[in-house]
């Protein structure tokens, strides 16, 4: 197994597992669900409707084939030439959201006091880095 190929089915599981624990989510789980979401005091900043989660839960889906197309392991659909932008567009939505809103989520948020805060420094913000690298690496 080449390294390509290690990288690829590793970003590709865990865009599949963080696809899997949204469809959890949309079918009426709630464990992890407080710690997920950013807040603002007590208060959630926003409560995320049941489309807006399978909407995720899809994206996350096409992500992780998207991957699996560029090591080989699926077949891309679409004409060739347009797997490398859809790999880039991939990498910066998850640079994007690893560097954050500057106020509630990313590296550069200014709320810090809350749960979700120390979680998104720690674990959310790193593996949206780490997904973003391993994608564009990829690309």
């Amino acid at each position: 197994m080449t390294v390509e190929m290690f990288v690829g089915i590793l970003v590709a599981g865990v865009y599949a597992l963080l696809s899997a624990l949204h469809v959890y989510w949309a079918l009426g789980g709630s464990a992890g669900s407080t710690a997920v979401l950013p807040r603002v005091g007590e208060r959630p900043a926003f409560q995320p409707s049941l489309l807006a989660t399978v909407l995720v839960a899809l994206a996350l889906a096409a992500a992780s084939a998207l991957v699996l197309c560029r090591v080989g392991i699926a077949r891309w659909p679409l004409a060739d030439w347009m797997l490398r932008p859809c790999m880039y567009a991939l990498g910066a939505v998850f640079a994007l959201r690893a560097i954050g809103d500057f106020r509630l989520v990313g590296f550069f948020k200014r709320v810090r006091g809350t749960r979700f805060a120390r979680l998104d420094s720690w674990f959310f913000a790193p593996l949206c880095a780490a997904l973003a690298s391993g994608v564009l690496w990829l690309a």
